[in-house]
């Protein structure tokens, strides 16, 4: 389980296909490598991904078909910045909203600009998806923690602080390119229980 609050960004130091997986290599960020061991779990551009190999500040992932498809990791590239954020410890504040890793599609950046003093980011999604996005409820954005300030059919935007445009990859990020989405678990929950309950 995460929060969505970025703890530093990795840089993605190989991407490559191997016999049964593909290789994601990062350089983690000091803070976030010195207690991260092999077997850990490690939320990626807010996907939940393991440790399966460790080298001082490189760690090794391997992610299959299934996560490239449903995941923007299908286009990183050497030099990339990825988000990242260890699981939330037990006694810790919860800062963002419960995020479980588990990305649900993807999102295309529509406009991303500055406006006065902070920046207005808007996302397009597959339609479906749309029931999940409401009106100042949470979502999380290549692993960012946001709150969603409008919902337009089957997109939605965030406004962005300096802060966060500082700390996280959406430095790197522009209109056309595309980014994990994971809708509110607690809205999924509150569909199934309102679903079953018509039965």
């Amino acid at each position: 389980m995460f929060t969505g609050l970025v703890e530093g960004t990795a840089k993605v130091a190989e991407f490559c296909e191997q016999k049964n997986a593909y290789l994601l290599r990062l350089e983690i960020p000091e803070n976030v490598a010195s207690d991260l061991k092999i077997g850990d779990s490690l939320a990626c551009n807010g996907c939940c991904l393991t440790v399966v190999s460790k080298n001082g500040n490189l760690a090794d992932f391997e992610l299959l078909q299934e996560s490239l498809r449903l995941t923007s990791f299908e286009f990183v590239k050497r030099g990339d910045l990825v988000n990242v954020e260890r699981p939330l410890a037990a006694n810790a504040r919860l800062g963002g909203h419960f995020v479980s890793g588990h990305v649900d599609t993807r999102g295309k950046i529509e406009v991303f600009e500055q406006r006065g003093k902070n920046y207005y980011l808007k996302v397009s999604f597959t339609e479906n998806f749309g029931k999940w996005a409401v009106y100042k409820g949470s979502i999380t954005i290549d692993g960012i923690s946001l709150t969603i300030a409008e919902v337009d059919g089957p997109a939605l935007a965030v406004w962005i602080i300096p802060h966060t445009l500082q700390a996280t990859n959406l430095s790197q990020k522009k209109a056309g390119d595309i980014v994990n989405l994971e809708f509110d678990i607690l809205a999924k929950y509150v569909e199934k229980i309102a679903l079953a309950d018509r039965k």
